[in-house]
């Protein structure tokens, strides 16, 4: 299993947008959850959104309307678009894997992480 990788993160101002992508997501298994999760300084981590092998998506009440995840199985790729972003936003945003699917974002649940990436939204 290639340990995913995110990439970008910023820095933008409220109201702004960014679209994070986890290259190498892709599992073995045929039935599989993804999912994007997020840590500000001193909060624990979060989950902020999912999607399963077919399709299914769920995010986190904070998040809805404002962000959208999704795969690119054939470039082995997941991604999270954020637009109208706030100040509160602002952490550090993992992608995560888990073998079948997971119906809530408990990070627990999950096997295999990113490193991480940077998001920082100004007010």
């Amino acid at each position: 299993q290639v340990q995913p990788v995110e990439s970008g993160g910023g820095s933008v101002q409220s109201g702004g947008s960014l679209r994070l992508s986890c290259v190498g997501s892709r599992l073995t298994y045929s039935i599989y959850t993804m999912a994007w999760f997020r840590q500000a300084p001193g909060k624990e981590r979060e989950g902020v959104a999912l999607i399963f092998d077919n399709g299914y998506t769920a995010y986190a009440d904070s998040v809805k309307g404002r962000f959208t995840i999704s795969q690119d199985s054939a470039k082995n790729t997941l991604y999270l678009q954020m637009i109208f972003l706030k100040p509160e936003d602002t952490a550090v945003y993992y992608c995560a894997m888990a073998r079948g699917r997971i119906g809530s974002l408990r990070p627990v649940n999950f096997d295999y992480w990113g490193q991480g990436t940077q998001v920082t939204v100004s007010s």
